[in-house]
């Protein structure tokens, strides 16, 4: 029999984040035949639609409200809230993204869910869903199974292909209305100021060129943002970088920071403290640059160099740079 899997759309600045559409690729694993609803949020929820359809929606809710144009905790989650109980599905998905590790436990308890964060992978197993996620910060995997009742799961990205659109694909989409009294919204967002960053966002990059104290400075920094936009990836930070002022926090990976799975993970200047491992041991490929060659990150690298980064970094960026003239 097959089940109803609702999954709920990430949108940043207008535009989905690639970890719904993931989401989507699961939802269509596990669905089994069923029947598979994306619900969208904010002002412009409706031009989304026909993405969610090509990426495997049956069926796209959309809550037209300027409300839930910014998120809030007590807007999203009232709205969130009436779509689960309006669709009433089987299996409930999200991104482990900042939206999701905050809204999800707070539905999940309100509405009597279990629910099972930071997956890595989802499997079908007879009528039973799988989910894995990584415990004891990345150094061992659990499999858990839910036996009865809705199954509401988070799912880190870059984990689980989203596949390729299918602009064949058409979906229904019913519009939801959702009203907030007065003085239910206890937050009021008057102004957005961001810092300004360019590239790729971290969370979600392919590839991740990251810096640790060896970069000795925040103009350290620059050879590494170099390469990184040269591979069209984001520039990472282990905690000792931040705290030495060489950038901002926003760039911390780690098991205080950001978890990132990229398909590439160039570390420089990081001796591999266990803390940061947490937040990048499960990238796809690791290539470790260090002057240490009893650095811990040798450790978990597919691919170590022992030297000066400085030295190393400008010497891998020029060849790449020829590799990817002579395929242009």
């Amino acid at each position: 029999m097959g089940k109803h899997v609702l999954v709920l759309a990430d949108v940043r600045e207008g535009k989905l984040r690639n970890v719904s559409l993931e989401a989507l690729a699961a939802a269509r694993t596990v669905s089994a035949g069923g029947t598979v609803t994306a619900a969208v949020l904010g002002s412009g929820a409706k031009d989304l639609a026909g993405t969610l359809a090509e990426h495997g929606a049956d069926k796209v809710v959309v809550v037209l409200n300027k409300e839930l144009d910014q998120y809030t905790t007590d807007a999203y989650f009232q709205a969130y809230k009436k779509v689960i109980e309006e669709v009433k599905p089987d299996v409930i998905f999200t991104g482990h993204t900042a939206v999701g590790k905050d809204v999800s436990p707070r539905l999940a308890a309100r509405l009597g869910l279990g629910l099972v964060s930071d997956c890595t992978q989802v499997e079908l197993d007879g009528d039973k869903i799988v989910f894995t996620r990584p415990i004891y910060a990345g150094k061992a995997f659990v499999k858990k199974v839910f036996t009865e009742g809705t199954v509401f799961a988070t799912l880190r990205p870059n984990n689980i292909p989203a596949g390729e659109p299918d602009a064949s694909r058409q979906a229904d989409i019913e519009e939801v209305t959702v009203t907030f009294a007065a003085d239910s919204l206890r937050t009021l967002i008057k102004d957005m100021v961001k810092k300004s960053t360019d590239g790729v966002d971290l969370s979600e990059a392919r590839v991740i060129v990251s810096g640790g104290r060896g970069v000795k400075s925040a103009d350290g920094f620059k050879p590494l943002q170099e390469l990184a936009n040269l591979l069209g990836g984001a520039v990472g930070a282990s905690r000792g970088a931040c705290d030495s002022g060489y950038c901002d926090y926003a760039l911390q990976i780690g098991q205080t920071g950001k978890v990132v799975t990229p398909d590439l993970y160039i570390a420089c200047g990081i001796s591999g403290a266990i803390q940061h491992l947490a937040g990048m041991s499960n990238s796809k490929v690791i290539v470790a640059i260090n002057k240490d060659p009893e650095a811990p990150i040798f450790q978990v690298a597919d691919y170590g160099i022992v030297g000066d980064l400085f030295e190393v970094v400008p010497l891998l960026t020029e060849e790449l740079k020829k590799l990817l003239a002579d395929q242009a």
